[in-house]
């Protein structure tokens, strides 16, 4: 069986909602490697959208998730719970910042997670509104697109929506969204929209993921924290998809020195298997009665175990500091390559392993170039390359490798990334000067 054939079988019987970014089905994965099933060799620049942080198949994942299995699959945490699941909250409340009390909840998904929050600080503060910022991304169950900044795709068609949510402006420099005029928006809520004696939490993402991989600037979350710590908002940090290590520290709040309420844990946490947690104050996490929170597979006893297993690859192999070196090479890497296209690349940035090139046309960055961008992501499976795209306009290309990248694997992938770019840049500009000349010709009658 090929790629071609699976891709019209899969048409034929999922939902075309569940799309597929590449015609291209996996056989086997080790490390930052993939191989279809007609045995080409990919570079993982995407890890299942920072899910394989310890990269795919890791051997100590792998043999904790089978040891595990072998003792037993589920019984439900909720019914007859099980020594991982304990030792695994106790390590979360261990890691997560700040110095306060702890207490740790399992669930099965991110959305999961930030739908938990919710309940979570409504539970706590006796208030209905929940404010979010633009361009965030927090899940695709109906309160989390609520959330969620974004319509196209993840909003477009579903509504109605939850009330009481709102939303403010994400600080972006580059984009004249400065960190002032987004506290004056969120305070401008307060004056027309909610109260903030009724708001009962503000949740974000401190580097946006489908949003554009835009950093929250450390005093952006330190002005939140403290307009939080006035108005006794529940403060929600979604460290979904920078968690584990991802950023150069093992949350990224911890670049600004700010310790959240509660915090949205999943993608990176348990190596590819489904697992999400919410880990917070203990004082906050009481406040919903027994059997308020829960659900049958959260904290699944393979999924625990695998968690211990990242947990322990995470120090073991130093991964925090390799995301920081990853981050380094692939910065220097790709702002070569905006020196060779300044008119086309406007940004490369990165926190840790969480790297991005924004692009657009003819040197303004008011300009979203999202053609170009579809295209290079579109040829990437020629190229033996695995790239992911974001954005507000779908103009971002982001980068997730493992962790576990060698130096030899980044730059090869780079090499290719190179050679992907040009070429799909010299087509374009193959393509306009053909337009060109055609309308140039004068019509024959």
């Amino acid at each position: 069986m090929n790629n071609k054939e699976l891709q019209q079988r899969k048409v034929k019987v999922i939902a075309r909602g569940q799309g597929n970014l590449y015609p291209v089905y996996v056989e086997r994965a080790q490390g930052a490697e993939v191989w279809d099933v007609e045995g080409k060799r990919y570079l993982d620049f995407g890890a299942g959208i920072a899910v394989c942080n310890t990269g795919h198949s890791h051997p100590k994942v792998v043999a904790a998730a089978t040891a595990q299995l072998e003792k037993f699959s589920h019984t439900c945490v909720m019914i007859n719970p099980y020594e991982v699941a304990v030792e695994l909250a106790e390590k979360l409340v261990e890691l997560a910042p700040g110095d306060s009390e702890k207490k740790a909840i399992f669930v099965s998904t991110g959305a999961e997670a930030v739908e938990n929050c919710v309940k979570i600080a409504r539970a706590y503060t006796g208030r209905r509104g929940v404010i979010a910022f633009n361009g965030g991304f927090h899940g695709r169950t109906n309160l989390t697109m609520a959330l969620t900044g974004k319509i196209t795709p993840y909003k477009n068609l579903f509504g109605p929506f939850p009330s009481d949510i709102f939303h403010a402006p994400f600080p972006i420099k580059m984009h004249d969204i400065s960190v002032k005029q987004s506290l004056k928006a969120l305070l401008n809520l307060f004056k027309v929209d909610i109260a903030p004696s009724d708001v009962a939490a503000i949740i974000i993402e401190p580097v946006q993921g489908e949003g554009g991989f835009y950093t929250a600037p450390p005093e952006f979350l330190q002005a939140l924290r403290e307009i939080c710590d006035e108005h006794g908002i529940v403060f929600i940090a979604d460290e979904i998809q920078t968690g584990f290590g991802r950023t150069g520290k093992m949350f990224s709040f911890e670049h600004a020195a700010v310790e959240p309420d509660l915090i949205t844990m999943a993608k990176g946490i348990a190596g590819g298997f489904p697992l999400a947690a919410v880990v917070g104050k203990s004082a906050i996490m009481d406040a919903p009665l027994p059997g308020g929170l829960g659900g049958t597979y959260g904290g699944s006893p393979v999924g625990c175990a695998a968690a211990l297993a990242v947990l322990e690859v995470i120090e073991e192999e130093h991964l925090i500091a390799r995301a920081v070196e990853i981050g380094a090479l692939f910065n220097l890497r790709l702002c070569a390559l905006q020196a060779q296209y300044p008119q086309l690349i406007s940004d490369v940035r990165n926190q840790g392993a969480m790297i991005a090139i924004e692009l657009m046309c003819d040197g303004d960055v008011e300009q979203p170039n999202t053609e170009l961008t579809q295209a290079i992501i579109a040829g990437a499976a020629q190229h033996g390359l695995i790239l992911l795209a974001c954005g507000f306009y779908g103009n971002v290309i982001r980068f997730l490798p493992a962790l576990t990248l060698s130096d030899a694997q980044a730059n090869e992938g780079l090499d290719k990334f190179d050679v992907l770019f040009k070429a799909v840049v010299d087509e374009s500009a193959a393509q306009t000067a053909k337009k060109t000349t055609e309308e140039a010709q004068p019509s024959v009658a």
